[in-house]
């Protein structure tokens, strides 16, 4: 991945907002959710959340698809895929298994589930 790509990701998920589409996208699955129940699940404003689903858009990590008269957003399971290898690459300098667990960032300050 570009490291250019990769500053755009971050910055777009540098916001809460979009932080919080984006992961309630995740736990969503491969079905993705319509953007009306995205909107219902994060209580933001139409435009708002259009506002924030054209960040995440932009930079590749939600793709979404018309369904009749709604639209269907999914996270871009791929691109996530690489944003994670490409800030673990070399991780430990390749000596250890050291991604991280559910279990170990659930310790680490300030972290949520």
């Amino acid at each position: 991945m570009e490291t250019s790509a990769v500053l755009a990701a971050l910055a777009a998920l540098g916001h809460a907002s979009r932080l919080a589409a984006f992961r309630a996208l995740v736990q969503a699955g491969h079905g993705g959710l319509s953007v009306g129940e995205l909107r219902e699940r994060l209580d933001l404003p139409p435009a708002t959340l259009t506002a924030h689903l054209n960040q995440l858009r932009a930079c590749g990590l939600v793709l979404d698809e018309r369904e009749g008269r709604s639209i269907r957003v999914r996270a871009a399971y791929a691109r996530m895929n690489a944003l994670l290898a490409y800030l673990t690459e070399n991780c430990c300098a390749g000596d250890a298994p050291c991604a991280p667990t559910a279990a170990r960032t659930a310790r680490l300050p300030g972290a949520r589930r």
